[in-house]
């Protein structure tokens, strides 16, 4: 049996770093190759193409590593294609006689925080080819590696089954909205139509300037625009605020709604719940606190999730400097429908029992991201190569 060796990328991989053609050579009609630049849509395996280049430079193969060398720093997927890469990207091309090209994805996933802290730069942190060939990943015969990858797979799809499930749950919540109350663009029902600041207990109110600190359990947790997921939820990144006397001026309460107002989510909207904690929010945020008796918060939220709330965003958003939409354009100039409060709160109803099911499949999902996490860390500590390596 051969034993697990360490071994430096460069020894097992040819590593082509891109170079962006002339933007001339850029399309949508599909003529050339896919384009990718930096940020090829990482969290999926495979990204989809949006532009294409006549004229490409720098060649990726299809089952080549794509790893993000600039803002952000290690971020991985697989060509699924041959493509053109741009200066943002590596493809790292894996020898098939040494190395299994699924195999080292999932390993310079596992090595995602190293490659991330050779990132080097004051404006912007980015990695060179010596950075990339000197990554060390453990290495035994490809037969392992491919029941390695087969192990990881199927944990993986475990996973990517259950976001599904949670996205079906999302679009269901959608599905209802449109089932009940219409399209608000076409508006047939014919409902009322409010300015958000009429529906709402004041005008829009922007956030703490206060800096991001360490979080402990004697603070308020900090919202900033960079916690709130697209579906709304909070991420895993959890700070303070550093100003005590910011605390209560800036608390959040059940059913407060924040609206991002600059940046590239502008138009994104969070939910308070109590089920988050104690929480204030930052200064890029503006809360709008809702009227209940004439609006229910969760109807509130739903309707931002609809094109014809996105739609009004993107039409809005002042693109001077960056995309920005401010709390007087908010209250002033987004109408809401408003149908009968009755059916709004019956709406709200369906939307708990929903988010209860949800609630219970992202529990599970953690459960399956930590067994994901073992299995890597088992894989890439070389302890499932031993264990594989004495089974027949």
């Amino acid at each position: 049996m051969t034993a697990i060796k360490y071994k430096k990328v460069s020894e097992v991989c040819e590593i082509i770093m891109g170079q962006s053609p002339s933007s001339d050579t850029y399309n949508d009609r599909k003529e050339g190759l896919p384009f990718f630049q930096g940020k090829a849509d990482f969290g999926k395996l495979y990204p989809t193409p949006k532009t294409y280049c006549s004229a490409p430079l720098k060649i990726a193969n299809e089952n080549d590593i794509l790893m993000s060398v600039r803002a952000p720093v290690g971020d991985v997927n697989i060509a699924n294609t041959k493509c053109c890469i741009g200066r943002g990207l590596a493809a790292i091309r894996a020898n098939n006689d040494m190395i299994n090209y699924k195999y080292l994805f999932y390993a310079l996933n596992y090595k995602k925080n190293e490659i991330e802290s050779m990132g080097t730069g004051s404006t912007f942190k980015a990695i060179s080819k010596k950075d990339i060939e000197s990554i060390k990943i453990p290495v035994s015969d490809i037969e392992n590696q491919v029941k390695i990858v087969k192990a990881l797979d199927k944990a993986q799809e475990l996973i990517d089954k259950r976001k599904a499930q949670i996205e079906a749950l999302d679009q269901l919540t959608q599905s209802v909205f449109l089932e009940m109350f219409g399209d608000p663009k076409l508006n047939k029902k014919n409902w009322k139509k409010q300015k958000l600041n009429d529906v709402c207990l004041r005008k829009g109110e922007y956030g703490s300037g206060s800096s991001a600190i360490p979080y402990d359990s004697g603070k308020p947790r900090y919202i900033r625009i960079t916690d709130i997921r697209d579906d709304g939820s909070l991420n895993d990144d959890i700070v303070a605020p550093s100003n005590p006397d910011d605390y209560e001026k800036y608390r959040l309460n059940e059913g407060d709604i924040l609206f991002a107002r600059s940046g590239a989510t502008v138009g994104k909207t969070y939910l308070h719940s109590e089920k988050n904690g104690y929480c204030i929010f930052a200064g890029y945020l503006i809360r709008f606190v809702p009227d209940t008796s004439k609006i229910n918060p969760k109807f509130l939220f739903h309707f931002t999730r609809t094109q014809y709330y996105k739609q009004w965003v993107m039409n809005k958003q002042n693109t001077v400097a960056q995309p920005n939409i401010n709390a007087k354009q908010y209250g002033e100039e987004l109408f809401i429908i408003c149908p009968p409060l009755e059916l709004q709160n019956r709406f709200a109803k369906i939307v708990e029992e929903i988010e209860a099911e949800k609630e219970l499949l992202q529990k599970s999902m953690i459960e399956l991201q930590n067994n994901f996490n073992s299995l890597m860390q088992r894989a890439f500590k070389g302890e499932l190569f031993n264990e594989l390596m004495n089974t027949k």
